[in-house]
C-alpha cells in the first residue's frame, strides 16, 4: 500500500511540477501576445508621418491668412515624446511642426494628462527632447478622465485670447470638443498608447 502511496504522491508531484513550469509560459505568452498587438516602431513612424505630413504647409498656410494670438496645442505622451518606444525621445513628426511653428512666432501649449506635480520634469523632457519654448503648459488638477482635462486646457487656453489653429494628439479624447480649428490625431492602435 505505501508503494502505491508513493506512487501517487510521486505522480501528484510531477503533475505540480508540470504546472508550475507552464505557468510563467502562458503568462509570457499573454503579454508577449499584448505586446504584439503594437506595431514596430517604424510602422508607427511611418504612421505618423502620413498624419503629420500635412501639418508644415496647414501651418504655412494658415499663418499667412493672419489672425491673433494664434497658436498650436500639443499632447505629450506618444505625441510630443516617444513615450512607448523610446521614452523621453521627441516624436521627430511633431517636434518638426512645432520648430515650424516657432519659427513663425505661433505659441506652443502642452494639454496634458500627467499631474501638476510633474510640471517641472515635463517642461525639462520636452527642452532635452528639442523641442522649442513651450508658451503654456496646462496639467491635471483633480479631473478623473484625461479627456476633461484635455477639454479644460484647451478652454483655458482660448479664454486667454489664444487662437488655437492645430491640436496634436494620439488619443480620440485629445480631440473631443472641437474649439480648434484642424486636428492632427496620431495613431494610438486601439487606445494601447497612452
Amino acid at each position: 500500500m505505501s508503494t502505491k502511496i508513493g506512487k501517487a504522491a510521486a505522480s501528484a508531484a510531477g503533475l505540480l511540477a508540470l504546472c508550475l513550469a507552464a505557468a510563467p509560459a502562458t503568462a509570457s505568452a499573454a503579454t508577449g501576445s499584448a505586446a504584439a498587438k503594437l506595431p514596430s516602431y517604424e510602422t508607427w513612424q511611418a504612421d505618423v508621418r502620413k498624419v503629420m505630413d500635412p501639418s508644415v504647409p496647414y501651418l504655412d498656410e494658415r499663418v499667412r491668412q493672419g489672425g491673433s494670438k494664434l497658436a498650436v496645442v500639443l499632447d505629450i505622451d506618444n505625441t510630443s515624446l516617444e513615450t512607448e518606444y523610446h521614452p523621453g525621445a521627441p516624436n521627430k513628426p511633431v517636434l518638426e511642426f512645432a520648430k515650424a511653428a516657432a519659427g513663425h512666432g505661433v505659441p506652443i501649449l502642452i494639454a496634458t494628462a500627467r499631474k501638476e506635480s510633474g510640471k517641472a520634469s515635463a517642461l525639462s523632457a520636452l527642452k532635452k527632447a528639442g523641442y522649442p519654448a513651450i508658451t503654456a503648459i496646462c496639467l491635471k488638477k483633480n479631473e478623473s478622465h484625461a479627456v476633461d482635462v484635455k477639454i479644460r486646457c484647451r478652454k483655458q487656453f482660448v479664454s486667454e485670447g489664444y487662437t488655437l489653429i492645430a491640436n496634436v494628439g494620439n488619443r480620440p479624447g485629445d480631440l473631443e470638443y472641437k474649439n480648434y480649428e484642424r486636428g492632427f490625431k496620431l495613431p494610438d492602435y486601439d487606445e494601447q498608447l497612452s
